[in-house]
């Protein structure tokens, strides 16, 4: 019941609430952001969702415009504190995960939850294998069991696994743990970049996430 009914109740009262204190960040981030580099306030990344639908999850821009692409060797999304592509504004919204809230909108949309796995690109699901496609069973979340426990700290396909222990697990319990060990992480700061430049690969999207 939790699962099919509650969650999704309990994400739009909790958006309900936040949504004027995330007004205010946008009144204050958003011109920031323009001004920088006079390009646009947000970044809508193309992202899988429940069942593998595409949808664009929308982000707060944090790289400079027309920054490239820069990937891992696991396809994930290279992420260091020294990244050349963040903007000055980039880099504080970053590690305070404030990019991260225009997400707001993808719930109030059907889209995402508040917690649930990180969605993953469109062509990560050709990567998929054995069971690793179970983690488009739910809504993708704003943040998620491996945000909570291990930030950017595991490979993917390691957060893949724990994206499924969290589906099989999936409990309100679990996900107010989640939620108050991820606002302990984001006050703390803790591993919010990881700095692998020897696994990166190189490419060219247009706008910078």
């Amino acid at each position: 019941m939790y699962k099919c009914f509650f969650k999704r109740v309990f994400d739009l009262i909790i958006v309900i609430l936040a949504l004027p204190f995330w007004f205010v960040i946008l009144i204050i981030i958003g011109p920031t952001i323009y001004f920088q580099d006079k390009g646009s306030i947000f970044y809508n990344a193309p992202r899988l969702g429940k069942d593998g639908k595409v949808f664009k999850m929308y982000k707060f821009r944090s790289m400079k415009m027309n920054a490239p692409d820069l990937r891992n060797d696991d396809g994930s999304t290279f992420n260091a504190e020294d990244d050349p592509r963040l903007t000055k504004i980039g880099k504080f919204i970053r590690k305070t995960s404030l990019d991260e809230t225009p997400q707001l909108l993808n719930i109030i949309k059907g889209e995402m939850s508040i917690i649930g796995p990180r969605p993953d690109l469109p062509e990560h699901l050709k990567l998929y294998r054995d069971n690793e496609e179970r983690k488009l069973e739910v809504r993708p979340g704003v943040t998620g069991y491996n945000q909570a426990y291990f930030r950017n700290t595991v490979p993917w396909r390691e957060r893949i696994q724990h994206d499924i222990y969290y589906i099989d697990h999936l409990s309100w319990l679990l996900d107010v743990k989640i939620f108050f060990k991820t606002a302990i992480s984001v006050l703390k700061r803790e591993d919010v970049f990881i700095d692998d430049k020897n696994t990166k690969s190189n490419k060219n999207t247009g706008i910078g996430t």
